[in-house]
């Protein structure tokens, strides 16, 4: 069954596509007409889609669709930088979103005197956005060579006719049209359900949300670009628009048993530009590498569980991420790390991908138990792969610095009925309500078992209805839409979901996974999700959450077919 998704909330879009088609231009600000926005020079909206008359849209994978009475202007990718228009009844402009030209911002509009095609320049995203008419007669091109203020675009009549639009660089040749319309719509479905077969071939009536979590992660994929050289999956194509170094991990594990090349680019996308410290930095995308921040050490325990859905990762790559995710680890245990002490720290709740949990209202720079658990189970996979690899010299070391983590975060953090933070330099200790002095239960059954029990226990205070809340909900602090002082993430639910199973608690752990399974089923796959009510909060196509949806859907399928 084809699926529909609501253009307000996902963008249309194609797998290796650096554009999307969206009424979303901001946070808080949405248009009223859908636009044409790039995302190779941060989110920029390039071209406006303004209906004649008032239309009722709809999105699917293949096609959207703008339709007033019998009159309809449908779209569909034939490339992924190139779109097919038609309309029959119904008029379109096809305008430039920003009309104003000064010698720096705005676009330029000329026809090109090869083919008589309208031909955009856009200062904002530093690309072209070529408008070829291929077939109608009723078309106007407004503003051409025009500078300051003026209206610039393309306008078609009620047809019947068909256009096809255009990003490239500084040319190219004329467009000539290989394919009918119908064959692009054919060509583009087979394509994505091509990629739902293989990433989601588990999927039925008891999955429901699994067929658009795939388009989710299909329609925010882009091509090679810029600082990113391999193929990669955005968290989504509304401002959200980066990798940051650790949402990528969780969108490799979603894709790993299905498309593992694809999944194998998204874990090393990060490690392609890792600093001369081994720091990561906070994010990658076209054209921006930013090292303000970092973020938590996830990747050992991603890197154990992709080598188990990739059987048959090569040797060579393996070596390269065993150096990088040393080099990682080392980052942490030398510039994070206080001489003297035995906990590295994090500079600010960024660092943690927590931004602004109430762990961190007391100081940001803080040892945290979170970050000592992540750092035991890296150092345990960089023993493991060095047994793999025959470096066996040198696993016994990572063996026993995950033993002193280990032990630190015991006897340090651990008061014997909760976690604290801790100054690296002070040695105060505080406690919030925040979910992330739990996530020690990552630990599994590496815990001590009176350990367990307490953070099970405490993990069950923070389940809702809909899920975990990442502030406790009878808390003081807690805030409906607080970022990470109470909305559900999907990041916390995989990795405390993970650490439970593995701890034996699993009746808690598939109580938590079918609650936030059946919140994606609801209310889509936003950032992040009110606690209490379930709907839906901030950028409501993210690409992490779909993945966290697919890959406990997954697990479900395989242990109910057990």
């Amino acid at each position: 069954m084809t699926v529909v998704f609501p253009i307000r909330d996902i963008p249309f879009s194609h797998s290796g596509s650096w554009f999307g088609i969206s009424p979303v231009v901001g946070l808080h600000a949405v248009a009223d007409d859908l636009h044409l926005v790039s995302h190779q020079n941060g989110m920029h909206a390039v071209l406006r889609f303004a209906p004649a008359r008032t239309a009722t849209v709809t999105a699917t994978p293949a096609r959207l669709a703008w339709a007033h009475g019998a009159g309809t202007v449908e779209a569909a990718y034939e490339t992924p930088d190139t779109v097919r228009l038609r309309g029959e009844g119904l008029g379109m402009a096809v305008l430039v979103a920003e009309s104003t030209l000064t010698p720096f911002t705005g676009t330029y509009l000329y026809r090109d005197p090869v083919d008589g095609a309208a031909v955009l320049t856009d200062y904002g995203t530093g690309r072209r956005y070529r408008v070829t008419v291929l077939a109608g007669d009723d078309v106007e091109v407004r503003g051409v060579e025009a500078v300051g203020v003026a209206e610039r675009g393309v306008v078609l009549g009620d047809g019947p006719w068909e256009i096809a639009i255009e990003e490239y660089a500084s040319g190219r040749a004329p467009y000539r049209a290989a394919v009918t319309f119908d064959e692009v719509v054919k060509a583009a479905d087979a394509q994505f359900t091509a990629f739902a077969d293989r990433v989601a071939p588990w999927r039925d009536d008891r999955t429901p949300a699994a067929e658009l979590a795939a388009y989710v992660l299909w329609s925010a994929t882009v091509a090679p670009g810029g600082f990113l050289t391999r193929p990669a999956v955005l968290m989504s194509k509304h401002w959200m628009d980066k990798v940051w170094s650790w949402d990528h991990c969780f969108n490799a594990l979603a894709l790993a048993a299905g498309d593992p090349d694809l999944a194998w680019a998204q874990f090393r996308i990060p490690f392609e530009h890792q600093d001369d410290t081994g720091g990561l930095p906070d994010s990658v995308t076209h054209s921006e590498v930013l090292y303000n921040f970092v973020k938590p050490p996830v990747h050992g325990w991603t890197l154990a569980r992709l080598r188990h859905r990739i059987p048959g990762l090569d040797r060579a790559e393996l070596e390269a991420v065993y150096g990088q995710l040393v080099r990682w680890t080392n980052f942490w245990l030398t510039v994070r790390r206080v001489p003297g002490e035995d906990l590295p720290h994090y500079q600010h709740g960024n660092d943690s991908g927590w931004d602004n949990a109430t762990l961190f209202d007391a100081a940001r720079v803080v040892q945290s138990a979170d970050l000592a658990a992540f750092l035991v189970l890296q150092a345990r996979e960089l023993a493991a792969l060095a047994d793999r690899l025959g470096l066996h010299h040198e696993a016994p070391a990572w063996t026993r610095c995950a033993d002193e983590l280990r032990d630190a975060l015991l006897g340090q953090l651990w008061t014997g009925d909760r976690f604290t933070a801790r100054s690296p330099t002070t040695h105060d200790t505080w406690s919030t309500d925040s979910l992330l002095y739990l996530m020690p239960i990552v630990l599994g059954d590496e815990l001590p078992a009176a350990v367990r029990d307490v953070l099970a226990g405490r993990i069950r205070q923070h389940l809702t209805a809909h899920g975990l809340a990442t502030e406790l909900p009878a808390s003081a602090h807690y805030e409906a839409d607080g970022y990470w002082r109470g909305p559900i993430w999907a990041p916390s639910t995989v990795l405390i979901e993970d650490g439970l199973r593995r701890a034996g608690c699993t009746d808690l752990a598939d109580d938590i996974s079918a609650r936030f399974r059946a919140l994606c089923e609801r209310s889509g796959f936003a950032e992040n999700f009110d606690a209490h009510t379930g709907d839906g909060l901030r950028d409501r196509a993210y690409t992490w959450t779909a993945s966290a949806y697919l890959t406990l859907a997954a697990a479900h399928v395989e242990r109910r077919q057990r």
